[in-house]
């Protein structure tokens, strides 16, 4: 096949050093993979059985195109119980994961033209979404001296006639940082000020270490010009599922369900089962998995900082992803990365591939166990870099 049958925006697209390196790894037996924040726990036992057994008495056919009843009961039940925010069931809509939900958000409320502001750095695929949409991407940056905090000051000077809408991550990906709730606050009133969607991706909901987890819907004023997206994928380590959650007014889930129907016709319905079980008994049942991911996080980010040239926030605020500052090494982000793989058989991701203010860091994702956290680092330490 010829390049002249691939889309014009896909042969645009540049292929980043992270799509590289799984194939980079092929034949290193004992390579530490730290690059995919893929959770290495099986997702715990009730929730995979909570699936199976309604799935054998009959849940897999198609489900309404909102998702089950009962599923979006749980979802507005979760949030009340775990976060104190009140959601109407009609705001509610279950869809086929994070990434797909934050695509049709954008799908269902860009025109094209439209700017949509988004952190820098942050997970590389909110570009994308955008500008498969037809918008514009301007990336907000963001920097180490603040937490990696998204600063509505900082914000507001990228904002023009054009711009529709802001995305907002916490806990963030790759950066692990947390909003408070006074950064949210400032983030809903510039989103007044100029009318503007928030899109806001809440998938680490139980990865907050710094500061408690708040959501944007408990600041007032947010819910009526707000996407909350959440999933199965971090929270309940079922990455499998691929089973999201939105919280939207009504009119925008309605022309996501429109827009939906075209494309992935409704969410797995035994998903959507292991996910019902999930948000009403899961958070129990979570927990001594979200305690090993504390302590990988902040024993890891002490040994990092014992090793020459490397420094990261300790103790970490959230995710189970560290940022790792190496420009005392005087290397690259890119540089560095390449180098630890092949001399070191560590794979880490470069923070380059997450916006340009992520040059001169690297992602660590602690998804392995902190025995193989501690060899990795060793393993770094040991190149003298």
């Amino acid at each position: 096949m010829t390049k002249k049958y691939i889309a014009d925006r896909m042969l645009q697209e540049k292929i980043s050093l992270m799509a590289q390196l799984q194939d980079m790894m092929h034949g290193m037996d004992d390579v530490i993979d730290l690059s995919i924040g893929d959770p290495d726990f099986t997702t715990p036992a009730p929730i995979i059985e909570a699936g199976y057994k309604d799935a054998l008495a009959g849940y897999t056919h198609y489900t309404q195109h909102r998702g089950c009843p009962d599923v979006i009961q749980a979802v507005v039940d979760y949030y009340k119980r775990e976060l104190d925010v009140d959601v109407d069931e009609k705001n509610v809509l279950i869809t086929t994961s994070a990434d797909y939900a934050a695509f049709q958000a954008c799908f269902s409320t860009i025109n094209p033209g439209d700017e949509v502001l988004i952190p820098d750095p942050s997970f590389l695929c909110y570009r994308s979404q955008v500008e498969y949409s037809g918008g514009k991407s301007v990336m907000i940056p963001t920097y180490e001296e603040d937490g990696w905090r998204l600063k509505a000051e900082i914000a507001e000077k990228y904002i023009t006639p054009k711009t529709r809408g802001i995305f907002i991550s916490t806990p963030n990906n790759p950066t692990g940082a947390c909003m408070h709730k006074e950064d949210l606050e400032a983030i809903v009133k510039l989103a007044e000020k100029y009318d503007l969607l928030i899109y806001s991706d809440e998938i680490y909901t139980w990865y907050s270490y710094e500061v408690p987890f708040t959501s944007v819907l408990s600041i007032p004023g947010a819910a009526e010009r707000t996407v909350v997206i959440n999933s199965m994928s971090k929270n309940y380590v079922c990455t499998g599922a691929r089973l999201a959650w939105v919280i939207a007014p009504v009119q925008i889930v309605g022309a996501m369900v429109q827009g939906g129907m075209n494309m992935v016709y409704t969410a797995p319905s035994i998903s959507q089962r292991m996910a019902k079980f999930a948000l009403n008994e899961g958070k129990a049942i979570m927990a001594p998995i979200m305690a090993e991911f504390k302590e990988r996080m902040f024993k890891t980010a002490e040994r990092i900082n014992k090793i020459p040239h490397l420094k990261v926030q300790s103790p970490p605020p959230g995710t189970f992803y560290l940022f790792v500052n190496i420009k005392e090494t005087g290397l690259t982000d890119e540089e560095f990365v390449l180098k630890v793989l092949h001399d070191a058989h560590v794979t880490l991701v470069p923070g380059s591939n997450f916006g340009d203010c992520g040059a001169g860091y690297v992602r660590v994702c602690a998804t392995v166990g902190l025995p193989k956290l501690l060899e990795a680092c060793d393993r770094i330490e040991a190149l003298g870099l």
